[in-house]
This record gives structure tokens, C-alpha cells and sequence, in this order.
């Protein structure tokens, strides 16, 4: 079966070749795209610094922080922020970010929850004696069963042997 579909294949592939593909016009043109425009240069804006701070301090939330920032408006910004960590402790970054030295900050823990220093309990063995176990009733007793030895008889059809020539 396999070798007539094989030789139905081959007649197929070989009536198709003699034809060649139908040359398909698609239905509409290809787009034309013009060339990208060329963007305006960024206009060169005169320096802006600025300088703010602010400070929260909420005792129903326990949430305290604050944050001051200065920048010559050049690209140098210098900054602190503070808060309050869940253990009481203050931390406080300060930081300074420029064009040429990039990010800087300096991290600083105060304070907070010291916890105290640890010493293993001291064991005692208990004052009292463990009692010894004793069982609530007496195991069973059983006695081995008596048994007859079986009394085999010798089997009483014994075949003779014959050979098959």
C-alpha cells in the first residue's frame, strides 16, 4: 500500500512541474514612506534651582520621616532623609548626586532597641522519681497446642515405565 502512494505521489509531483506558479499581483501598492524629519534641537533652558523639605509626623500611624534637598540647579543636588524604623531606631541617608561622581549616599543608624543579652536557662533534673511501669493485668497464658503426627499410607497405583519404541 505504501508503494502506490508513493508512485501516486511521484505522477502528482511530476504532472505539477510543468506548470509554473501563477504570478499574483497584490491588490495594493506597496506604502511609500518619506524620509524621518529631522527634530528640533532641545532648547537650552536657564538653570532652575530649587530647595524643599518636608516632615511627617503621625503618632496614630507611628509613622515619622522627613526630607530636605538643595540643587545649584547645574545638576548638583545634595539631600538628607530620616525616618523612624518599626524597632525605634532613626535612620538617616544623606546624599549627594552630581554629573560627574553620580549617586553618593551615606546610611546612619541611631538609637533604637537593644536587645537583651541572652543566657542559657539553667537545667535542673526534677525532684522526683519516675515511676517504674507495671503493666495493669498478667499477659495470657497459652499453651501450645497438641497435635497428632498425620499417618501417610504409601500410594497404592504405581505406573509402569514403558518406553515410547
Amino acid at each position: 500500500m505504501a508503494a502506490k502512494f508513493v508512485i501516486f505521489a511521484a505522477c502528482v509531483a511530476t504532472s505539477l512541474a510543468q506548470y509554473s506558479a501563477p504570478a499574483y499581483k497584490p491588490a495594493y501598492s506597496a506604502p511609500a514612506y518619506s524620509a524621518p524629519k529631522a527634530y528640533a534641537p532641545e532648547p537650552a533652558y536657564a538653570p532652575t534651582p530649587y530647595n524643599f523639605e518636608y516632615s511627617v509626623n503621625d503618632p496614630h500611624t507611628y509613622d515619622v520621616h522627613s526630607q530636605s534637598e538643595y540643587s545649584d540647579g547645574n545638576g548638583y543636588v545634595k539631600g538628607t532623609y530620616s525616618l523612624v524604623e518599626a524597632d525605634g531606631s532613626t535612620r538617616t541617608v544623606e546624599y549627594t548626586a552630581d554629573d560627574y561622581n553620580g549617586f553618593n549616599a551615606v546610611v546612619k543608624n541611631e538609637g533604637g532597641y537593644k536587645a537583651p543579652a541572652y543566657s542559657a536557662p539553667a537545667y535542673s533534673a526534677p525532684a522526683y522519681s519516675a515511676p517504674a511501669y507495671k503493666p495493669a493485668y498478667s499477659a495470657p497464658a497459652y499453651s501450645a497446642p497438641a497435635y497428632a503426627a498425620p499417618a501417610y499410607s504409601a500410594p497404592a497405583y504405581k505406573p509402569a515405565y514403558k518406553p515410547a519404541y
